[in-house]
């Protein structure tokens, strides 16, 4: 299927397939793809905290691009074809699997909570943890035993999906590590892609600062969305910041149309 020139719908004549609380998906110009449109709004606490911050999908839809186009590029299969535009990435639909994977190389948030360890505490290897997805229920942490029971992935699924945690993690702490961040924890959806009569397990949703946990190497300061779940304010030239790190974005180049240009404090 040649996915280079899809024809383009406008947004308000396409058909809406799913709304969540920083996306939404659109039917694709293809069968068998979806167009995925990065939102502005920042949430937290599962909702419960809710802002609009102006040109965050922008920025987010700019740097999810950059991880996943590279994660194809070495061979770690994910649902990104390309982005169509500022806000939009043409993506191939999948049955996405209710976990959400958190990889976990530093203490912090709700495992330094839980086990009572100092946030910032090297972990003596890297964790893999289970939430099944869930908004009304908060996104409980669940065991492979939990999966396996309830039928929400297979032992080999699982499998799949932690190979795919481990790559992904050591791709992202050397791309990062790279630029003067550390790469704490980080969030990671996947799904089952069907080709034909093939399935394979992909990365799905997105990787951003909306998912990772990610602080400057020398200050700790943190350039991610604690931020705005624990009022740091900032988020924005945060994920600036690591947008010109990583190269995407030049010195002085605005992640949206209107509004501040900003500069690197």
């Amino acid at each position: 299927m040649d996915f280079t020139k899809p024809r383009y719908t406008p947004m308000s004549r396409r058909r809406r397939i799913y709304e969540g609380k920083a996306k939404i998906l659109y039917e694709g110009p293809e069968p068998g793809t979806l167009i995925q449109h990065f939102k502005d709004d920042a949430t937290a606490f599962n909702a419960k905290k809710h802002e609009v911050i102006e040109g965050k999908g922008v920025l987010n839809n700019r740097i999810s691009e950059y991880v996943f186009q590279h994660l194809n590029d070495i061979g770690v299969p994910t649902h990104f074809i390309r982005r169509l535009n500022m806000r939009e990435q043409l993506i191939r639909e999948v049955e996405i699997i209710p976990l959400e994977i958190v990889v976990r190389n530093i203490a912090a948030g709700s495992l330094s909570q839980r086990l009572g360890i100092e946030e910032g505490t090297q972990l003596p290897r890297s964790i893999i943890e289970f939430y099944y997805k869930n908004d009304q229920l908060n996104d409980p942490m669940v065991s492979e035993e939990h999966i396996t029971a309830f039928g929400w992935a297979t032992p080999q699924e699982i499998d799949d999906i932690m190979s795919l945690a481990i790559r992904v993690n050591d791709f992202l702490s050397g791309l990062f590590l790279g630029v003067g961040i550390r790469l704490v924890d980080f969030k990671m959806e996947t799904g089952r892609l069907w080709e034909n009569d093939l399935m394979r397990i992909v990365v799905a949703d997105e990787i951003s600062p909306d998912s990772c946990r990610l602080w400057d190497i020398k200050s700790n300061e943190k350039l991610d969305k604690d931020r705005f779940r624990r009022d740091l304010g900032g988020l924005l030239e945060a994920y600036t910041e690591v947008a010109k790190r990583l190269g995407i974005m030049s010195e002085g180049e605005r992640p949206q149309g209107t509004g501040p240009i900003l500069v690197k404090g």
